[in-house]
C-alpha cells in the first residue's frame, strides 16, 4: 500500500532545536543548571535597567547645565511623557500604538504563516513550490522596503456601497510588518513539523488516520512546544522594529518624541528624550526575551 505521509518530512532537515515532551502543567524538568541560568538572567536583566537608569541620569545632568535653570530636563520628559506614551488625547498613538502595531502584525504573520508552513510540506507539488517561493520572497526582503512598499501600493480610501472609508496609515504599515513575520513563522511551523519523528506518521497511517487527522490530532500538538519559543524571539524581533513605522509618519513613540523635541527647541534633551523612549522598548522587550531562553532550556535535549 502507498505511503500516504509528506514526502519531504522523508529526511528532512531542520535548525530547530530537538527539544523534551511538553508537559502543560505538570513536573518540571529543570535542573539546578535551569534555575541558576534563569538568576543569571534576572541579574543581567537588573544590571542593564541599572545601567540604563545611570546613564539617563549622567545625560540628564550634563543636558540640564546647557539647558534654561528655570525647566529642568525630568520636567521636560514630565511634560512629555504622556504624548510619547499614548499619543494625542482622542487619538491613537504613542509608545501605545507600538505595542498594538507589534500584537495585531503578529497576529496576523501567525496565521498566514500557519498555512503557509503547512502549504510548505503538502503533498501538492504546485503548493509546496508556491509555498516556498513565497516564504523566501518575503523572508528575504528588507522590512523598510516593505513598508514603503505598501504604503504606496495600497489605497489610501476605500469606497464601500457610496460610503468613503480613509484606511490609516498605521494599518498599512501593520500588513506590511506582517509579511516578513508570516515568513518566518512558515519556516517555524516547517521545521517543527520536520523534527517530529516520521514514525509519528507510521504509527498514525497504521491506526487508519487520515493525513488530516494525523497533522492535527498527532503532529501539531506536538510541534507547539517546539514553535513557542523561535516565536516568541519573533516577536521581540518584531516589537523592536515598530520603529520603523514612524519614517511613513504615522504616529508612533518615535514620531512624537521627534515631535516634542521639535517643540522645544532644544538640542541638549535630545539624547535624554530618545534613552526615555528606549528605556520603555527595553522594559516591555526584556522579559519576553528571558522568558523565551526559559523556555528554550526548558524544553532544551543533550544531544
Amino acid at each position: 500500500m502507498k505511503r500516504s505521509g509528506p514526502p519531504p518530512l522523508a529526511g528532512a532537515t531542520t535548525d530547530l532545536p530537538v527539544m523534551h515532551e511538553f508537559r502543560p502543567g505538570g513536573t518540571s524538568t529543570w535542573g539546578a543548571g535551569d534555575w541558576a541560568a534563569t538568576a543569571t538572567d534576572r541579574r543581567i536583566g537588573l544590571a542593564l535597567v541599572l545601567l540604563l537608569v545611570g546613564w539617563l541620569m549622567i545625560d540628564t545632568a550634563y543636558a540640564q547645565l546647557q539647558a534654561d535653570p528655570n525647566q529642568t530636563v525630568f520636567q521636560t520628559l514630565v511634560k512629555w511623557t504622556p504624548l510619547m506614551l499614548f499619543g494625542p488625547p482622542g487619538q491613537l498613538g504613542g509608545f501605545l500604538l507600538n505595542i498594538i502595531v507589534s500584537f495585531v502584525a503578529m497576529a496576523l504573520g501567525t496565521f498566514m504563516g500557519l498555512w503557509l508552513g503547512l502549504g510548505q510540506i503538502s503533498p501538492n507539488t504546485f503548493v509546496r513550490r508556491s509555498s516556498f517561493l513565497v516564504t523566501q520572497l518575503f523572508r528575504n526582503s528588507p522590512w523598510l522596503v516593505l513598508l514603503f512598499y505598501f504604503m504606496l501600493l495600497l489605497p489610501f480610501r476605500i469606497t464601500i456601497l457610496g460610503e468613503t472609508y480613509d484606511i490609516p496609515g498605521w494599518w498599512k504599515a501593520t500588513f506590511a510588518l506582517s509579511l516578513p513575520i508570516m515568513a518566518n513563522v512558515s519556516e517555524i511551523v516547517r521545521g517543527a513539523i520536520a523534527s517530529i519523528p516520521t514514525g509519528q506518521w507510521e504509527s498514525a497511517e497504521s491506526l487508519a488516520f487520515s493525513r488530516g487527522q494525523t497533522l492535527w490530532q498527532i503532529i501539531l500538538p506536538q510541534c507547539i512546544k517546539r514553535m513557542i519559543p523561535p516565536w516568541m524571539n519573533w516577536y521581540c524581533i518584531l516589537t523592536m522594529s515598530t520603529p520603523l513605522i514612524s519614517i511613513l509618519g504615522v504616529s508612533d513613540g518615535m514620531t512624537l518624541t521627534q515631535d516634542a523635541l521639535a517643540a522645544e527647541g532644544r538640542s541638549e534633551f535630545l539624547i535624554p528624550m530618545y534613552l526615555w523612549l528606549m528605556s520603555w522598548f527595553f522594559i516591555y522587550s526584556y522579559p519576553i526575551a528571558a522568558w523565551t531562553r526559559a523556555l528554550e532550556r526548558k524544553y532544551a535535549v543533550n544531544q
